[in-house]
């Protein structure tokens, strides 16, 4: 009898110790624009709770990380600089050089260059973020926002609101090889993990266009349809795709809703209801969990990618509107 109980209590110290190993490997640390607050949130994946918030340049929009998850950058758009953190610590540790009001950016693969939509300059410029020093401006069209860059690195894609397009980069050469029309406002670009599509959202067109990269040619074009919401309502923005291409998920702006894609057939799988006007979307790295930012409800959805249900809301600041994942 004792032997019995003694083996229950080592079993379940056992589990309890597994699931405490479990829960610290999979604890991230999420990093949250507010544009309108002029901050930035930090949120313990773990705990699903907000830990900090720290002040940060004029209107924040565009997060990343450095390569090493050494640096935050962000967009400080009425600043018209890019500004850099110590991803740990929040401390300042510099400003980058950008053009007109930066929206959004993304590094190379190899964590340098960074390439920088400047929105009124319509330029994408191409900053060195080590010595500080800008490389090349590449000129796209009206109003660039979206930015993407295939995995291999020698391939960019940049959206124009205004002009409507995709414009193909050569990064080689820091020059533009193509252009595709899309719908209207374009807003994100985002590649598969094996770097043969890009998916492109059509924020006031309602929807996304599915490019191959190779030819350039327009693969799909996906709508979407929620019962009970109006047409003009539903407004795709930001875009995720799972390392495994078996799904993208897709803001939805003030819908309301995140859509599940299947990149196989290109069907809409289901609807996230989240909170109003999401805007931008992360994967936490194992992929376990996905946050969106909530920019008329001020705060961040927690969703759980496995269920495809949303499992907690997290108050943040004024307009969340970009969101990134640390590893630590």
């Amino acid at each position: 009898m004792r032997t019995c109980r003694s083996g229950g209590i080592l079993i379940a110290l056992a589990l309890a110790g597994w699931l405490l190993t479990a829960a610290v490997a999979s604890a991230y640390t999420v990093y949250v624009t507010n544009e309108k607050d002029n901050t930035v949130t930090v949120i313990d994946s773990a705990k699903l709770e907000v830990v900090k918030t720290v002040k940060v340049g004029q209107r924040p929009r565009g997060i990343t990380l450095s390569k090493d998850h050494r640096w935050l950058l962000i967009c400080a758009s009425d600043d018209n600089t890019v500004q850099v953190y110590d991803a740990r610590t929040m401390d300042f540790v510099k400003s980058l050089p950008s053009g007109q009001d930066p929206e959004l950016f993304i590094l190379h693969p190899d964590g340098n260059p960074l390439y920088i939509a400047n929105e009124e300059d319509n330029l994408v410029t191409v900053v060195d973020i080590e010595k500080d020093a800008v490389l090349a401006e590449i000129p796209v069209g009206v109003e660039p926002e979206g930015m993407g860059i295939s995995p291999d690195g020698k391939l960019l894609v940049a959206t124009s609101e205004t002009t409507n397009m995709a414009h193909f980069i050569d990064t080689a050469t820091n020059t533009t090889i193509d252009h595709v029309l899309v719908d209207s406002r374009p807003r994100f670009a985002e590649f598969t993990a094996d770097g043969t599509q890009v998916w492109v959202s059509s924020e006031i067109g309602g929807t996304l266009t599915v490019i191959e990269t190779s030819t350039r040619k327009i693969v799909a074009k996906i709508a979407f349809k929620i019962p009970g919401v109006p047409q003009d309502a539903i407004q795709p923005v930001g875009v995720r795709i799972t390392r495994d291409a078996k799904r993208a998920f897709v803001a939805l702006g003030p819908a309301n809703r995140v859509a599940v894609i299947d990149t196989a057939t290109f069907q809409v799988e289901k609807y996230l209801l989240v909170g109003q006007r999401v805007w931008q979307l992360a994967l936490t790295p194992d992929e376990k969990f996905l946050f969106t930012t909530n920019g008329a409800s001020n705060d961040v959805t927690v969703i759980d990618v496995q269920r495809l249900r949303a499992v907690r809301s997290i108050k943040v600041g004024r307009y969340p509107w970009g969101v990134v994942v640390a590893r630590f």
